[in-house]
């Protein structure tokens, strides 16, 4: 499925910016694993993982051992 948004030049974000803050919401909301919202953000999971926190995104919505299997399979 594919989307067409457009966002005001004024908001100075990038097309990667944008993509991790939507691949990192449906991630907490417990929409996307870690595997799709990587895919989302056009990026590896060992990636999307380091760059959550940058983003102001937890990892930690799972309980244990939901967490430690999407760490597994990273």
């Amino acid at each position: 499925m594919t989307y067409s948004i457009e966002i005001p030049e004024s908001a100075r974000l990038s097309e990667t910016d944008m993509k991790m803050i939507l691949a990192g919401e449906l991630y907490e909301r417990g929409i996307l694993t870690i595997g799709q919202s990587a895919m989302v953000a056009g990026l590896s999971k060992r990636t999307f993982l380091e760059l959550m926190g940058k983003y102001g995104f937890s990892l930690f919505q799972q309980n244990e051992e939901e967490l430690l299997k999407e760490i597994g399979n990273a």
